[in-house]
């Protein structure tokens, strides 16, 4: 490959152009080159590549389905469609290179040498190209010629980045709310534009088990439907005008195939993000206990969540449970390689438990007491019930390391003690992660305040509660930016545990795929650069300049996104 990209250089150098350039020649500036999020180095360089029909894109096998991906982001971004080709032509006005090249550092850096005849983007490896194509398609300039048509060009440049964070992750819940395979599809193009690397898919909730699970087939048979969802806060503990539930009385559910989860997981590997499935336990498990009451603390009949919120009932510390479990599991890490998989831990009230006599006998069993002392870890007293969760946690784990795989869990997996090798996903602020990270686990940061995109992301939303209704607060764009995934309180050995940043997608109160993509952009766009970008590159204003390039390529995906960072522009 080096040989013939060198052949190509010098072929480039010694024979004339189809067509002259007239644009070789013109000068940049830093505000040609609108780039979300910012390249840790950008050097500014005179002359634009044009684009035409003649151009090409040229590759060996080894990157020809980057080469394919360009191919589209090119003609979504200008409707030219491009050659992609193995061998240098004889002749050529304009060829992108792709390659991979060893001397570069790092499995995400990449580099992309730009010229007004020829363009290379190299990396190791392929998803280090494929994330340079992100820039790339990004650089795509629209300029007016002097016939008074649109031409297409690339700014000369060269740039070196690799990303701040190895994890950089957007949750998407398909429990309270369903989405279309199609939908889950652009929504990981959307990712893959934002340079995202992990897809974190919640599959299981209280109101909705959305995995199909052959030997438990009644987790989709009956743990997948709903009677009918609650009318926005009509429901019990709501905290709205009128806690008495109020229903649609719509039957609501579905689920995924096996098959078409792995078409996902297809989909999402051929974009370089890895998918990381949850199964939440042993609380939000309604649906579950629905399929299968056995599994339950005898506090039966149970029916599939109609309305949001913390459910008392949750699994029965048994081994009829472990089983099932241990079988649910096997099936998910067949269908889903990722190292990790999540299986929540959050909000699980431990009143069952409290009550349960065979609850109690399992904790007399194993010997725990409750914390005459607060923790080191958290400062709390911790209840024997709460050490039983952590007995609980730690046995799937011990389950799913057998398997070669690694456990994530929610900052509640910390109470009653952490779980050997799990990593923590910090969503109640900062302190889980800062606690992961002192006991030497790494940690994932997605704090409420700045993270959950399921806020209101405008005043003006929030006080109209249009055009969608939310479930609470106000995190803005301005706000999600502004956040620093690495805590103060953290020393340099420890901040090295933080492993990234995610945003999470939480759908109690959003049914459409179009107000997905309203509740989540251009909130991920500040995120990406939140998670790519070093601390000390960023600036907002400077961001609201560049998300211009951004919002382009979000129109032509026709992504519903949200328009408040562009007022004062014809919206």
């Amino acid at each position: 490959m080096k040989k013939c990209i060198f052949a190509f250089a010098v072929a480039l150098v010694t024979l004339s152009c189809v067509s002259k350039n007239p644009y070789a020649e013109s000068p940049n500036t830093m505000a040609d080159y609108k780039l979300i999020p910012l390249p840790q180095q950008l050097e500014v360089r005179k002359g634009r590549m044009l684009l035409t029909e003649n151009s090409c894109i040229l590759t060996d096998a080894k990157l020809a389905k980057e080469a394919a991906f360009l191919k589209e982001y090119i003609e979504l971004g200008s409707g030219l469609s491009l050659n992609v080709l193995e061998t240098a032509p004889a002749k050529t006005p304009a060829c992108i290179v792709l390659e991979l090249d060893t001397t570069l550092t790092g499995e995400e850096a990449y580099r992309i040498d730009a010229g007004v005849e020829r363009i290379s983007v190299s990396a190791r490896t392929a998803q280090g190209v494929f994330l340079g194509l992100q820039t790339l398609r990004q650089m795509i300039l629209e300029v007016v010629n002097s016939a008074g048509k649109t031409d297409y060009v690339i700014p000369a440049a060269l740039i070196n980045d690799a990303p701040r964070f190895a994890y950089r992750g957007m949750h998407l819940d398909v429990g309270r709310h369903m989405f279309p395979l199609d939908f889950i599809k652009k929504y990981i193009d959307l990712l893959a534009l934002h340079k995202m690397n992990r897809f974190h898919w919640h599959l299981t909730e209280d109101q909705g088990w959305r995995i199909e699970i052959k030997k438990y087939p009644k987790l989709t048979e009956v743990g997948a439907w709903r009677a009918e969802t609650a009318i926005r806060k009509h429901f019990p503990d709501s905290g709205g005008e009128n806690a008495e539930f109020k229903g649609d009385g719509k039957r609501y559910g579905g689920f995924y195939t096996q098959d078409e989860a792995r078409e996902i997981v297809q989909y999402a590997a051929d974009r370089h993000i890895i998918v990381i499935p949850e199964i939440d336990m042993p609380g939000h498990m309604l649906a579950a206990l629905a399929s299968y009451p056995e599994l339950g603390n005898g506090t039966g009949p149970y029916e599939v969540g109609k309305w949001w919120g913390v459910f008392n009932q949750i699994l029965a510390p048994k081994e009829e449970t472990f089983r099932f479990l241990e079988d649910v599991l096997t099936e998910i890490m067949d269908i889903f390689p990722s190292e990790y998989i999540h299986i929540g831990g959050d909000e699980a009230p431990k009143k069952e438990w409290k009550e349960s006599a065979q609850a109690q006998a399992v904790i007399k069993q194993l010997g725990l007491k409750d914390d005459i002392e607060a923790s080191p870890v958290d400062g709390r007293k911790h209840s024997k019930e709460d050490k039983l969760q952590s007995y609980f946690i730690s046995r799937i784990e011990k389950f799913v390391n057998s398997k070669g795989r690694q456990i994530i869990g929610w900052d509640e997996i910390l109470e009653g003690g952490l779980a050997p090798n799990a990593t923590v996903m910090s969503w109640r602020g900062t302190e889980g992660g800062i606690a992961a990270a002192k006991l030497g686990h790494k940690a994932i940061m997605t704090p409420g305040g700045y993270c959950y995109f399921d806020h209101y992301q405008d005043s003006i939303d929030a006080a109209t509660q249009e055009p969608y209704f939310s479930i609470c607060c106000l995190t803005t764009v301005e706000r999600v930016y502004s956040y620093d995934p690495v805590p103060a309180e953290l020393n340099p050995e420890q901040a090295q545990l933080i492993w990234g940043v995610q945003a999470n997608l939480w759908t109690e109160y959003i049914p459409l795929t179009e107000q997905a993509e309203y509740m989540a952009l251009p909130r991920m766009t500040a995120l990406s650069e939140v998670a790519w970008t070093p601390v000390e590159l960023k600036d907002y204003e400077a961001f609201k300049m560049r998300i211009a390039s951004m919002r382009g390529i979000l129109d032509k995906m026709n992504v519903n996104y949200a328009k408040h960072i562009f007022a004062g522009e014809n919206n």
